[in-house]
Formats: C-alpha cells, structure tokens, sequence
C-alpha cells in the first residue's frame, strides 16, 4: 500500500533549503512510529537534507533522476514505476520532496499529516490535494511542551 507521510506548517510549508523549518520532537517521534520496519521513498534532495544517512530499522529507497548517485545502505532507483511495483506488495511511505509527493500522491491510499499551527519562513509547499476524495479518519491534538511549542496536530486520511 502506498501512503505519504508528511508535516507542514498552516500554509502548507514543508521545507527550506532542503530541510525542517521548525523542530518538533513529537513529530518526529511520529514519524518514526508510523515508519519502522517499512519501506521510505524519498527524492536525492530530501535524502541530503536528513544528512545522507538511510534511517535505521527502514528500508530507504531514493529516487532521483541521477543514474550515477550513490549512497550508503539505501537502494536507488530511478523510475517511479519501480516504486509503485513494490508498493503493490509491501507498505510504502513517500516522504518527500514536493515534486516526489506531487507524482505519487494519486496513487496513495493513505495519507499522514502533521499541521503544525504556526507560520514558518521556507523555499517548499506540500502540492495541492483534491480533499475532497479523502476522508479523514483520525485526528490527534499534539501536546505542547518546552520541547515542542507549536500547536500542532496528527490527521490521517483514508482514499474515498
């Protein structure tokens, strides 16, 4: 199955220069919860950006358009095909870049989100969703702490 997991600010925001705008522990926890033990998607920027180091107790699979990129305990590939074969097979999380995002989101069944209530400065926004073929079925209001002190909140959607 293929699913997104994503966080973004009230603008929808993503990223600056190839990174997180804010820290949120919470989210990154998140994250991680939802992700161990399955298969990460992610573009060559957004891999570089999280320091070119394949997230442990996940298979990581980079798609970039390079046919010469290397990295260390990742598969690369170079074909979105390639990807939607093994989500037919195996749970697949997109993680990202925007251009990554826009390709597969008509093709994920589930979508994970975390909106973080605040306005951040950055360079990358989620690509527009037609909501209204998604159903949302989960929400959770985030805990705001020292460590995390941004409102924010977990959704998940579910295809109609």
């Amino acid at each position: 199955m293929l699913q997104a997991i994503w966080a973004q600010d009230q603008n929808g925001l993503i990223g600056n220069n190839d990174q997180l705008p804010w820290y949120l522990p919470a989210d990154l926890k998140y994250f991680k919860d939802k992700t161990l033990h399955h298969t990460l998607v992610m573009g060559r920027h957004t891999f570089e950006g999280m320091g070119a180091k394949a997230l442990p107790q996940r298979e990581t699979i980079i798609l970039t358009h390079d046919r010469n990129y290397q990295a260390e305990n990742v598969q690369i590939v170079n074909s979105p095909e390639e990807i939607l074969a093994i989500a037919l097979y195996k749970d697949v999380f997109i993680a990202g870049g925007a251009a990554v995002y826009q390709y597969f989101l008509p093709h994920c069944q589930k979508l994970y989100k975390t909106v973080i209530d605040a306005e951040f400065e950055g360079d990358t926004y989620f690509p527009p969703v037609d909501w209204t073929k998604w159903q949302l079925v989960a929400r959770k209001v985030g805990q705001i702490d020292k460590k995390n002190p941004y409102p924010y909140r977990f959704e998940t959607y579910q295809i109609k």
